[in-house]
């Protein structure tokens, strides 16, 4: 049975691999003639399917850029590689990138990778039947993860907080398993483990998925702010070739699954599944969350409403000016280009 390893979840030792181990991708021709370097760190996510298929297709080569991603085994180890300089890229989820901000990482988020749409959601027997029913609850959700964020933001919707309920460590196939076992009322958890556990288990249902809340889960594609500066031909050329794939994902989407599920190690019907709960924002959503201050899904503004929140769970000591973090020039310039 395959399993898609996540960016949300810390990966025990499998087959020898810890999660400090770094891996690294091959590119088709292994062509490194090109004069831009990059480096990133990846957790692995369907949300790079299109930087992969990016990747194998040659485009970031023809873009003149020499691609190096590292796919890590917990967001921890590569964060950490990208606040110490081992790489000049990375990958987080908003509230990873505001914690890098509040600790001082200079950077730019370049592109949106992806909005989760449905892809994560909180299962509740049908005995719990509101969100206010949750207090004094036994929830299984992986301690300090994306999902316990979730699962924060959204008890904040109707007044709770984390002393309101009793947090039962376990990730989200764990978490999956115990409700869908009868084992405890609510889970949070994604896909795939979303839709199997509710499918089996007939007393209960999704009380609440990322579709209601779709600017809380945001993975993002971030460069230190110096790489910026020194090489903007290499980002230009990442933020085009991430986006030429996901062209290459509508145009050819057989072909786009079939490359992209090798390197998540799934099935293409798989990956297509999971693919559902996630929004991939193409060049027009990128200005629209990166430069249009008038917009509801201008990402300022749920990153200023998120660091809040981190600061008053105590995740952060102080909200840094997040503005400065935002970098549009790219997507502009390539919607400019489009236009002309």
């Amino acid at each position: 049975m395959n399993r898609l390893w996540t960016r949300r979840q810390t990966l025990q030792l499998v087959s020898g691999i810890t999660g400090g181990l770094i891996l690294h991708a091959c590119t088709p021709g292994d062509r490194r003639s090109s004069a831009n370097t990059a480096s990133i760190g990846l957790f692995t996510w369907v949300g790079s399917t299109p930087l992969y298929i990016a990747q194998e297709k040659g485009f970031f080569q023809d873009l003149n850029l020499n691609l190096d991603i590292k796919v890590f085994g917990t967001n921890t180890d590569g964060n950490t590689a990208f606040i110490s300089g081992q790489l000049n890229a990375v990958s987080p989820v908003v509230s990873e990138a505001v914690s890098l901000a509040a600790r001082g990482k200079r950077f730019r988020i370049v592109l949106v990778q992806d909005n989760s749409v449905g892809g994560d959601g909180i299962l509740a027997r049908n005995k719990i039947q509101t969100i206010s029913d949750f207090k004094g609850q036994r929830i299984a959700v992986e301690e300090a993860s994306v999902s316990h964020f979730f699962l924060l933001q959204v008890l904040d919707t109707v007044g709770l907080g984390s002393g309101d309920f009793t947090l039962v460590n376990a990730g989200p196939d764990a978490a999956a398993a115990a409700y869908q076992s009868g084992n405890i009322d609510i889970a949070v958890t994604y896909a795939p483990f979303l839709k199997q556990a509710n499918d089996v288990q007939k007393d209960g249902r999704i009380i609440y998925d990322s579709s209601k809340m779709p600017t809380a889960i945001t993975d993002l594609y971030v460069f230190d702010a110096d790489f910026i500066e020194q090489n903007p031909q290499a980002v230009r050329a990442f933020v085009a070739g991430v986006l030429r794939g996901l062209e290459f994902l509508k145009t050819n989407p057989d072909e786009g699954l079939a490359i992209a599920s090798k390197r998540l190690g799934v099935t293409p019907e798989s990956l297509k599944t999971d693919l559902q709960g996630v929004k991939l924002p193409d060049l027009a959503a990128n200005v629209e969350m990166l430069a249009d201050p008038n917009s509801p899904v201008y990402l300022l503004k749920s990153m200023q409403s998120l660091a809040k929140f981190l600061q008053s769970q105590g995740q952060i000591d102080r909200i840094p000016d997040l503005e400065p973090f935002i970098e549009p020039q790219f997507v502009k310039a390539l919607q400019n280009e489009a236009a002309g």
